[in-house]
């Protein structure tokens, strides 16, 4: 009697163990959540450092759910590792969580702050994928991993922090690399940056799908009372972009937010950095100043350089590989532009913008203007195409504008602004040719001059300005145009 009783103990067992699927809530709508919105490492890593930390994941609903995979997106290549209740892996399948319960996920990290950028960049980041019913959720894990200035602080994503200093200076003088998170205002202070300062900003991870780009935070704010004042020089540049240093992400745009120097906000200097791959490369707002001197900006999503109402001087510049105009310059203001090369390749906008007004709606039947005093002097202005000079007048305010020694590329424009050669004068109009010798290699993003460029000894001399952006000594009697001066 007694085995018999055990016998139906044991089918009754199999028969709820073969069934016990059915029990699961297999709705695409079931719901779980995370105990915290991002796991975060918050060590700074002076040395090789290890730490672990956990989140729970919660079935919010009155029937067990299972789990499809508890993951790591990147895998094997992962910093991180966990151990999804108990088993250690870098993927584990067909976790069980109990009606209104909960599981451990613990993860570990282990940085070695002294290893090149491309294995322990300054933050990591990664998603922890959890698959239910065929949908996903991610939570975000964060770990520091290179020795650095964090500015503001490690927990500043999506939020500034002021640096001020009673209209006195700050100075970024540490030998380590500076790493902007979040954003930076400079506020009734004179931020200045030394030369060989590399600075990084890291952009906040934009999940996959809500804004269709990769990053959206980090910027630099110049409010009305600060000031910002780059100095680089040719042998030790100041170098700002987005903190991903990967080889695959050296040319990205849109890695960061960009410098925008608020409305008023005088004396800003920039001389000898390269800012790159951002969403925009720098804002000159209403009646603010800027002198941007043998500098490259490239890479941006949109403008490379954008003056709205401001004043902007430019003296051997490189400005390149933009989605929107390399240079453009809206709202009238003033503007004097020497030994540059506007370069605008493989995108539908041109090169350089004009505009002495600010429409209010698309049509721009409501519109604001203000006088427009723009100067290009010893300067290239070329690109794919036809047009690379686009202009927008508006009658009320004045349109002023020159070229002097320049190679400017234009075909269509003629037509709408029949006296254009009166204004550019002695140009270089290539119209429509696209196989004029011109620069080394476009492709490859070498805007030195070619062997046989027709923008050799074009330029009338500046003694001003006897160096090329290299620090090359141009030539004394017929100088080459752009920031390039060729070298024999």
């Amino acid at each position: 009697m007694k085995q018999w009783f055990l016998y139906a103990l044991l089918l009754l067992a199999a028969i709820y163990a073969c069934n016990k699927e059915e029990d699961y809530l297999l709705d695409s709508s079931a719901e779980i959540s995370f105990s915290l919105d991002t796991l975060r490492f918050d060590t700074v890593f002076t040395e090789i450092g290890s730490a672990t930390r956990y989140v729970k994941i919660y079935n919010d609903n009155d029937q067990p759910i299972l789990l499809n995979s508890v993951r790591l997106d990147r895998g094997s290549s992962s910093s991180f590792r966990i151990n999804v209740d108990g088993i250690p892996a870098n993927e584990v399948r067909d976790v069980e969580i109990a009606p209104n319960d909960s599981i451990y996920v613990f993860a570990e990290v282990t940085v070695d702050p002294d290893n090149p950028l491309s294995i322990s960049p300054f933050i990591i980041e990664e998603f922890l994928e959890v698959e239910l019913n065929g949908v996903n959720r991610q939570l975000l894990l964060e770990a520091w991993g290179q020795n650095a200035n964090y500015i503001p602080n490690r927990f500043s994503q999506g939020s500034g922090a002021i640096v001020a200093c009673d209209f006195d200076e700050v100075t970024f003088d540490d030998p380590k690399p500076y790493v902007i998170y979040g954003a930076l205002l400079v506020d009734s202070c004179t931020l200045n940056i030394p030369p060989g300062t590399d600075i990084y900003i890291h952009g906040g991870i934009v999940r996959a799908g809500i804004l269709g780009e990769n990053y959206n935070d980090g910027y630099i704010f110049v409010l009305p009372d600060g000031k910002l004042k780059i100095k680089g020089t040719a042998e030790d540049p100041v170098t700002i972009q987005g903190d991903r240093l990967e080889e695959g992400f050296q040319e990205v745009p849109g890695q960061w937010g960009g410098i925008y120097l608020s409305r008023t906000s005088r004396g800003n200097r920039i001389e000898h950095a390269t800012i790159k791959n951002a969403r925009f490369g720098v804002i000159a707002d209403s009646a603010s100043t800027l002198v941007l001197l043998n500098s490259t900006v490239a890479n941006a999503i949109s403008g490379g350089v954008i003056g709205v109402h401001s004043s902007i001087t430019a003296n051997n510049c490189l400005i390149y590989g933009n989605g929107g105009n390399a240079v453009q310059l809206e709202y009238g203001g003033n503007y004097d532009f020497r030994y540059c090369t506007l370069a605008s390749y493989g995108v539908d906008n041109a090169a350089l913008r004009l505009s002495n007004a600010l429409c209010l709606d698309q049509l721009c039947t409501e519109a604001r203007w203000n006088n427009l005093n723009a100067k290009f002097v010893n300067s290239i202005v070329y690109g794919s195409r036809k047009d690379e000079v686009e202009m927008f007048d508006l009658d009320e305010a004045d349109f002023n504008y020159s070229f002097e020694n320049c190679v400017v590329r234009i075909e269509d424009l003629i037509e709408d602004v029949p006296d254009f050669y009166e204004n550019c004068n002695p140009c270089i109009p290539e119209a429509g040719n696209t196989d004029i010798l011109l620069f080394k290699d476009i492709e490859e993003n070498d805007y030195h001059l070619d062997s046989l460029s027709i923008a050799d000894g074009f330029a009338m001399p500046l003694s001003s300005i006897p160096l090329d952006i290299e620090g090359t000594t141009r030539d004394l009697s017929i100088p080459d145009a752009g920031c390039f001066e060729k070298v024999e």
